[in-house]
Parts: structure tokens; C-alpha cells; sequence
């Protein structure tokens, strides 16, 4: 693979760094399905292990070496650019000082169906319409480590592969398989129910069971579903589920930021 050393922003291959918006990347010309910003060599290094593909990546000096070590495993490594250059023009290109020593344009791929990413899953976690892409990979992050096997997220949800929430989950957004639902909460209730899954939304709701009742009976497959901050499960959400579930709060507390709420109940149900 190249090093080119940039002393210009002038080369066009740059646009992918310079002030790009995560919707602007997801569209980025001569890619089949946009593309997402990989941060530090450690996501980069689990992008790569998960099968996607960098169109360049852009280095400070110190990093040179260990962009190159990680991109050389890759077939026709050589078309693979890697630019470097002095740190105040990179700082330029990106609005933002490369603290975390390298970041790669990577291709997008094509995301599974939700019928694919269920025929193995016993724990998955739905989120519906939740906006803030910190919470969505402070979500993933969490539910990783405990052990979902899938994410589904709702046409309305913050995109998994924005920037910020690849950074916030350390890159696990790449090693949890997820994919879009596409149809409304009628049609997914559908496909869940024939792939087996008993659908409990996390509310807090009158008549609602405990997470640790429901984790004491819990069905061998578990669709759990988390809502927005603030405005919560939609009705239409609620009504598509099989049960209702709620983490009890103590002095006053009204719930749990949903991030949160995700590992307490995932650790509840991972059993």
C-alpha cells in the first residue's frame, strides 16, 4: 500500500476527510453503500476483522507504520492509499486534532436481513427511534459485552455507523451484527414471531412485569426493545409486544438513561 505525504489538501481522494457529514459519507460518490469514519487503529483493526474494506486511510507520522502493518492482510493492499502528513494540515482536512493517531475511510457494507440475523439468536435487542448516536453506541457497547447476538434499529434510529457512535462504542458497532427494519412495528412483529421471538418492550407502564419476574421465566428467545430518551416506546411498539417489562426505580427516580437500561436488562436475560 502507498504512503503518500501530503503537503497540499489539494489531492481530491482527501475529500472523504475534509468536514464530511455522516449522511454526506453515507452517499460519498464511487461507493456501492456510502462510507463510515473508523477512529484509532483498535476500530480500524475491528473493522478489518468483520470483513470491511478502507478506500484510504489517513495517518499522523507516528501511525505510519501500524496503518500499514494492519492494511497489508488486505487483498490489493496496493490500491489502498495511506496519507500522512504534518499535523497541523491534518488538523485542517478534518476540523479536529488526530489525537487517536490514524482514521480510515471505510466502505459500508451492505447490511443482512433481519430474517438472516435472526436464524441463530437467542438475546437481541431492538431500538426504536433512539436519535442520539451517543446513546446508540454507548448501547452497543454494552450489549456486547454482555452478550446480544443482534441489534435491530428502526427506520427513525441514529445510524450505528455515524461517527460518534463508533467511537463512543469503541468500535463494537462493527463486531454486533444489526441491520434496518424497514416496515412498520406490524410487519416486524410478524417476522419475530415466526423466527420464534417473544417481543418485551421495556416501559414503564401500568400492569408492567419486573425484569426480574421476566428474567426468572424468560423465553429461550428474546426480542428486547428500548426507546427514545424522553418520549419512550411508541404505542404502536408497546402493542406489538408480548410483554411489557420495567426495571424498578428507587427515591424519586423516574428511569434509567437508555443506554443504561440496555445492560441491566441484557445482564438479566443473558443467563
Amino acid at each position: 500500500m502507498p504512503v503518500v505525504q501530503i503537503n497540499t489538501l489539494a489531492d481530491p481522494r482527501l475529500s472523504d476527510y475534509s468536514y464530511q457529514t455522516d449522511v454526506a459519507l453515507r452517499k460519498a460518490v464511487g461507493s456501492e453503500h456510502g462510507l463510515y469514519l473508523a477512529e484509532s487503529a483498535l476500530v480500524l483493526e475491528r473493522a478489518l476483522r468483520a470483513g470491511h474494506r478502507p478506500r484510504s486511510v489517513l495517518t499522523l507520522g507516528s501511525a505510519v507504520d501500524e496503518a500499514r502493518s494492519l492494511v497489508a492482510a488486505l487483498e490489493q493492499a496496493d490500491e489502498i492509499p495511506i496519507f500522512s502528513g504534518p499535523d497541523e494540515l491534518l488538523a485542517e482536512l478534518t476540523g479536529y486534532v488526530l489525537h487517536r493517531g490514524l482514521v480510515a475511510a471505510m466502505h459500508r457494507p451492505a447490511l443482512p436481513t433481519v430474517e438472516e440475523l435472526l436464524v441463530d439468536a437467542r438475546r437481541i435487542v431492538i431500538l426504536e427511534n433512539v436519535a442520539d448516536p451517543t446513546n446508540v453506541g454507548a448501547i452497543f457497547r454494552s450489549v456486547a459485552g454482555i452478550g446480544a447476538d443482534a441489534v435491530l434499529v428502526t427506520p427513525r434510529c441514529s445510524d450505528p455507523f455515524y461517527r460518534r457512535a463508533i467511537r463512543v462504542s469503541m468500535g463494537t458497532v462493527l463486531q454486533v451484527p444489526w441491520t434496518r427494519l424497514t416496515g412498520d412495528w406490524a410487519e416486524a412483529r410478524k417476522v419475530l414471531t415466526a423466527s420464534g421471538f417473544h417481543v418485551a418492550a421495556l416501559a414503564l407502564e401500568p400492569g408492567a412485569v419486573t425484569l426480574r419476574e421476566f428474567a426468572a421465566r424468560a423465553p429461550e428467545r428474546v426480542a428486547l426493545v428500548l426507546g427514545a430518551e424522553g418520549e419512550g416506546l411508541t404505542p404502536e411498539a408497546l402493542a406489538a409486544a408480548d410483554t411489557i417489562v420495567q426495571i424498578p426505580m428507587a427515591h424519586g427516580i423516574d428511569s434509567l438513561n437508555v443506554a443504561a437500561s440496555a445492560a441491566v436488562a441484557m445482564y438479566a436475560l443473558a443467563g
